[in-house]
């Protein structure tokens, strides 16, 4: 699974014109499930995305995690992360998860993220989504969790 982590003063989704998501200061994560992940997989990416350090403590280092500051987290699913770019001018997307594997390996890491994390906010799989954000730093991180086979 791959996680594109980003430390955000405020961001949201909109689905054909209205909001269906807002944060204020936290993390927006863009989120790919590839073809091989499972449940295994998702709870990784969670757990780092929930424990990465990307806020400043009282020193302005990046030595505090989503967990210890209690900001938002929006979560948004975006196949497109999962792309081949490796050659030609065209993606690939052989290695993401097929539509509906994706769907629910996205709906399972979602809950897992709203049963560890008050007030998780989310996209829609498969919908075309308007997202807004105002990175912070800006901070961005991809954060890729191998399949527990490799």
């Amino acid at each position: 699974m791959i996680g594109l982590l980003q430390r955000v003063t405020g961001a949201s989704v909109a689905i054909e014109g209205r909001e269906t998501a807002r944060i204020g200061p936290g993390l927006l994560v863009l989120v790919a499930v590839e073809r091989d992940d499972t449940p295994v997989e998702a709870g990784r990416l969670l757990e780092r995305l929930l424990n990465y350090r990307v806020f400043a403590d009282a020193e302005e280092r990046m030595n505090l995690s989503l967990m210890d500051v209690g900001g938002g987290l929006l979560l948004v699913p975006q196949f497109t992360l999962a792309a081949d770019t490796g050659k030609g001018l065209r993606p690939g997307f052989s290695m993401a998860a097929a539509p509906e594997a994706g769907r629910r390996l996205f709906e399972e890491f979602l809950g897992l993220a709203r049963l560890r994390f008050p007030g998780v906010q989310a996209g829609q799989f498969g919908a075309h989504m308007r997202v807004s954000l105002v990175n912070d730093g800006p901070v961005t991180f991809w954060i890729q969790v191998p399949h527990h086979g490799a």
